[in-house]
């Protein structure tokens, strides 16, 4: 039985891994960071447990990144490019707040001007631009 409940575990943790989308190297210094072990099938149920825990923690903690934020209609074409290119370069809404902190001062992209969202979308299809280019060129 309580082999049975580990590989459960070691099942629910890797499934976990994939919704998060850790690739090995984050995935394999979160166990050892954990648990001190880099490996689940050397760790032992309690382990697992704490391991599928911290996850679940994680997961509840980043799970409302994906929404867009309040915001007005006339702004709706550009918060849906942004969108668009977040969810292309795997980032979340907090990274674009944190862009428009930066660019322009202002806490959040639903409150920026539609000149700021402009440059704020040609910002992101920059960088969006140049990791096509190395995933390319590697």
């Amino acid at each position: 039985m309580a082999e049975d409940t580990r590989r459960r575990l070691i099942a629910k943790i890797h499934i976990m891994q994939a919704e998060q989308g850790l690739d090995d190297t984050a995935y394999r210094m979160m166990l050892e960071r954990i648990t001190g072990k880099r490996s689940c099938a050397k760790m032992s149920p309690q382990e697992l447990a704490k391991v599928a825990d911290e996850m679940q923690r994680k997961a509840r903690s980043t799970s409302r990144a994906g929404r867009y934020p309040h915001r007005r209609s006339s702004a709706d074409p550009m918060m849906r490019k942004i969108g668009a290119l977040l969810a292309e370069l795997d980032k979340s809404w907090n990274y674009a707040h944190g862009m428009a902190k930066r660019m322009f001062g202002c806490d959040q992209v639903q409150w920026l001007t539609n000149d700021h969202m402009r440059r704020l979308v040609a910002a992101l299809q920059i960088y969006a631009d140049k990791r096509k280019a190395e995933r390319r060129s590697a």
